[in-house]
């Protein structure tokens, strides 16, 4: 079957969520494999699938930051800038920042352009990840004794659907939507866990809190519903009249990144 744009953004989201929900074990030679895997194809789709090949690339990079690796990280985040990649706020993470004194990364820094509107978005997602984040956890916490056997969701703010300045933000985009993908897979794990051993454990135990499951479930439910208002309410709005002009990213150290 040919390669199209939407099959490789499938295997790029394949291979992100492997990396996120897998740790370790997926930051070795599969993941690594997969998304140079990736850069070739995308390369073969001729201009289309430009943006791809900085996905891979900066995927790549990634991995190196994960490991460390300063060479691996600059030589990818090279390829990537020169196929689009821009998201200046993702360089302000706290793994990045050491990299910021390095000459040839501030080299690299410099090359990016991005537009006021597109920058508004990269805030938007990368905050986005931080809420997701602190909602998994959240929601782990209050699930911990729940006696219902009901699967609580964890719901996600929808992704932007706003047409772009630059191509750079359809990366940080796949970037969030992989993370939530990872997130709530976990999420469903751990639920499906706790709400089969509730039903053992009610088939078993003759002092099964009945009224006490019930009113768990209820909240749950609340809780839920209070979750999905709250993420439906953070959907990316764009202001009007921002500049779409390109222009130089943000001075290096001038971004803080979204906590």
């Amino acid at each position: 079957m040919a390669d199209t744009v939407n099959s490789l953004v499938a295997r790029v989201h394949e291979l992100l969520v492997a990396h996120l929900t897998q740790g370790a074990a997926a930051q070795g030679a599969e993941v690594t494999a997969g998304l140079h895997d990736v850069v070739a194809r995308a390369t073969a789709l001729g201009p289309e699938g430009t943006w791809l090949v900085a996905a891979g690339h900066a995927g790549l990079a990634g991995l190196g930051i994960a490991r460390g690796e300063v060479e691996r990280i600059l030589f990818h985040l090279d390829a990537a800038v020169a196929a689009g990649f821009n998201d200046c706020v993702g360089l302000h993470v706290a793994p990045i920042r050491p990299l910021h004194d390095d000459p040839r990364f501030r080299a690299v820094y410099q090359r990016m352009r991005v537009t006021q509107a597109d920058l508004d978005e990269f805030f938007w997602l990368h905050q986005e990840m931080q809420i997701m984040v602190r909602d998994a956890t959240t929601a782990s916490v209050d699930n911990v004794g729940r006696l219902d056997t009901g699967v609580s969701l964890l719901p996600q703010a929808p992704l932007p659907t706003r047409e772009p300045n630059t191509v750079g933000v359809l990366i940080t985009r796949l970037d969030l939507a992989a993370a939530q993908t990872a997130v709530q897979q976990v999420a469903l794990k751990a639920e499906f866990q706790r709400s089969s051993g509730n039903t053992s454990l009610s088939l078993i135990d003759g002092e099964w809190d009945d009224p006490r499951a019930t009113r768990d479930a209820r909240y749950a439910d609340e809780l839920e519903t209070r979750r999905r208002r709250a993420a439906e309410a953070r959907a990316f709005v764009e202001r009007p009249g921002t500049a779409t002009t390109l222009v130089p990213c943000p001075p290096l150290g001038s971004i803080t990144y979204p906590v």
